[in-house]
């Protein structure tokens, strides 16, 4: 019965180092467990988008818009790029170097397609169509992309590579919201970027949204 005893504590207390560590990496970092598997499903994505770039490219050739300029031609790729892409696909790429991001873009902010990576809300616009683009990111789990977010301040950059162009944004301000607040990402009459996520850490009391403005296109060479 006391060895019996023994082993039972000492699970328990193995058990409860184990919670511990996992509470603390998570405290210091993000959750383990899941960053694994978005690892996996990011992996995945940047094939996707290579497999989606590669094709976007060869059925819409870069001089068949160059005469139109650089805006009017990137809304143009953008409306013929947005019915090419479903949810849970990969639609672009994402990078925010102030706080370390750079991470493909999904379709979609439903949970299951978080858990791949940042998602597009998809009643938000593309870049290059002159609308508000909304980009969701988790801050505690699976990668934790937008852990950092509270961190971006403005003048910072924040840079979306499409399969038709990169799209280079300003950050202009910051917000911290209540989620039912759902008209920050509205269209406001210049194309813009705005980034939400859960806050405060471990809480989704509220959302912390940062807005950024368009500065620069520069379109893919096909």
């Amino acid at each position: 019965m006391r060895r019996f005893l023994t082993i039972v504590s000492t699970a328990l207390i193995t058990g409860g180092i184990v919670v511990l560590a996992d509470v603390g990496v998570t405290l210091a970092w993000e959750e383990p467990v899941s960053s694994i598997y978005a690892t996996i499903q990011q992996q995945r994505a940047e094939g996707e988008l290579d497999d989606l770039e590669a094709s976007f490219l060869e059925d819409h050739p870069l001089p068949d818009v160059q005469d139109l300029g650089n805006r009017r031609a990137a809304r143009r790729l953008a409306n013929e790029f947005e019915p090419e892409i479903a949810t849970g696909q990969a639609i672009g790429r994402i990078e925010v170097p102030a706080i370390d991001v750079d991470a493909v873009v999904v379709q979609g902010t439903d949970d299951a397609t978080l858990q791949k990576g940042p998602g597009h809300y998809p009643d938000t616009g593309l870049p290059g169509q002159r609308m508000t683009m909304g980009i969701a990111g988790h801050r505690t789990t699976y990668l934790a992309p937008f852990r950092n977010i509270n961190e971006l301040q403005s003048g910072d950059e924040v840079i979306l590579r499409m399969p038709y162009g990169e799209f280079t944004y300003e950050v202009e301000k910051t917000e911290i919201v209540e989620p039912t607040e759902v008209d920050i990402v509205r269209d406001v009459g210049h194309e813009r970027v705005v980034l939400t996520a859960c806050h405060p850490l471990y809480s989704a009391a509220e959302r912390y949204a940062v807005f950024g403005r368009l500065t620069e296109i520069e379109l893919t060479q096909g």
